[in-house]
């Protein structure tokens, strides 16, 4: 059984390519997170306060015993480096627990 995601979107309609990129990130975290069964991904888009658009990716990560592992979040003008970065910190994270 694989690892599980659902992703939820503020401020924007999600895309295929959002989709996509996720999905490829959560094969990357799915091969380390060994008592990790389930990611919520939330991605919001805001205007910071210049009025440029910035992309918030925040990941929780759901343990086998049912707890919440809250992970950094990834904050980015582009949202798939934002996605990105909110997996890289889960698997920083990841290794530093032993999975």
């Amino acid at each position: 059984m694989g690892l599980g995601m659902q992703i939820a979107y503020q401020g924007f309609t999600g895309t295929d390519d959002v989709e996509r990129e996720a999905g490829v990130e959560l094969v990357r975290l799915e091969r380390v997170a060994v008592d990790i069964v389930n990611c919520h991904l939330t991605i919001e888009s805001y205007r910071d306060p210049s009025g440029a658009r910035l992309y918030d990716a925040r990941l929780d990560l759901v343990t086998r015993a049912f707890d919440l592992i809250p992970i950094e979040r990834g904050s980015n003008p582009d949202v798939s480096t934002a996605i990105h970065q909110a997996f890289d910190n889960a698997m920083r994270l990841l290794a530093i627990k032993g999975g």
